[in-house]
């Protein structure tokens, strides 16, 4: 019944698990990292070869991107957290509210990802910036039930920070254990998909779960 209850969030675990996975084992993750990858400089095409022919078209690649991952304790840690947060959140947005909001995370990431340098050429590779839209999701909708108030701060609050603070911890240690968010093992973590990324749940949360229950 589980899998029922929170379908989509298990179909993109699955799905992100076996692309990722195959393209770590069949040693192409740098190819496609470059082709499927987030990368900022595309989105003005300024500095782009113009014989250099991409497999997947720019405005896409902030889906794409997200099913490519550096290797498994990227891919590891980052789905770890979209199984926990996902299940609730799917749960209170529906199915359709889960995939709407992982997709404008994603964009949304890629957009934080491109205002931090919109001339980088590095590919911007991994599901963590979708993967903050659901978590600032989880934040708002279920804060107050998951931390207290401190002092005049109300404990939704106290929550959305505590764990916007956790989650970008958990994406910095991996980057100091060179699990990046750029191809190869030792890039950056992208600070700023995150942020985008988890600002756009914070936004979207209540939209959705509004939708969701007027459709139901």
């Amino acid at each position: 019944m589980q899998f029922f209850e929170t379908r989509a969030t298990a179909i993109i675990t699955i799905v992100t698990v076996i692309v990722s996975g195959f393209l770590v084992l069949s040693g192409s993750l740098g190819y496609w990292a470059v082709n499927a990858g987030f990368i900022p400089l595309r989105m003005t095409d300024l500095g782009i070869p113009s014989e250099h022919m991409f497999v997947v078209p720019g405005w896409a690649t902030p889906l794409t991107a997200t099913l490519i991952h550096g290797g498994w304790a990227h891919i590891a840690l980052n789905l770890v957290m979209l199984v926990y947060c996902g299940q609730f959140v799917e749960k209170a947005l529906g199915t359709v509210g889960l995939v709407v909001l992982y997709v404008l995370g994603a964009y949304a990431a890629a957009a934080g990802h491109w205002a931090f340098g919109p001339e980088s050429t590095a590919p911007m590779i991994g599901a963590s910036g979708a993967i903050s839209a659901v978590v600032g999701a989880y934040a708002l909708l279920y804060g107050e039930r998951r931390a207290q108030a401190i002092g005049p701060v109300p404990a939704g609050v106290v929550h959305v920070v505590w764990l916007a603070a956790a989650w970008i911890g958990i994406q910095l240690l991996m980057g100091l254990a060179g699990f990046g968010a750029s191809v190869g093992a030792s890039g950056p973590i992208a600070i700023g998909a995150h942020i985008g990324g988890f600002l756009a749940g914070l936004v979207l949360a209540r939209p959705l779960l509004l939708w969701h229950y007027r459709a139901a």
